[in-house]
């Protein structure tokens, strides 16, 4: 089985390291609320048509590992997965809300992206040979 995805125009594997955390980063992420994020982080991927390959809500930030399709960029996802899942925080703990410091915002501003793939090495190498094979092509396409 591959490891790559089929779109109808594209061959695809993204897979990204995604890290965010609360306002402040607060210790608020335990419990309920962290259940409710976890599911809301799952339901808001998947209508994106992202798949979550790794989750972690930990206390005061969360770990996601996910392939993206290309038709979708990581700042769409986020804003999706941030905005809603604050929504429906607010919304199931109206307690949260009334504390003055959070505003209106449940997450802090930014995220921390990484993708992950195939190492540096194993890229150069790949990109070496195709110059070689390349050059052996030429010589022979007189």
């Amino acid at each position: 089985m591959s490891r790559f995805e089929k779109l109808s125009h594209v061959l695809w594997h993204c897979q990204y390291h995604i890290v965010w955390v609360p306002k402040y980063r607060f210790r608020i992420l335990k419990g309920q609320v962290a259940q409710e994020v976890f599911n809301c982080i799952q339901i808001y991927c998947g209508r994106l048509g992202c798949q979550v390959v790794e989750l972690n809500v930990q206390e005061d930030h969360v770990h996601l590992l996910v392939k993206v399709p290309p038709k979708c960029s990581i700042s769409d996802l986020l804003g999706a997965v941030k905005g809603r899942t604050a929504i429906r925080i607010f919304k199931q703990f109206p307690h949260i809300r009334k504390k003055p410091y959070w505003g209106n915002h449940f997450w802090a501003k930014g995220y921390c992206v990484n993708t992950v793939g195939i190492d540096a090495e194993m890229i150069r190498k790949y990109v070496k040979y195709q110059e070689k094979l390349e050059k052996r092509q030429e010589r022979f396409d007189f």
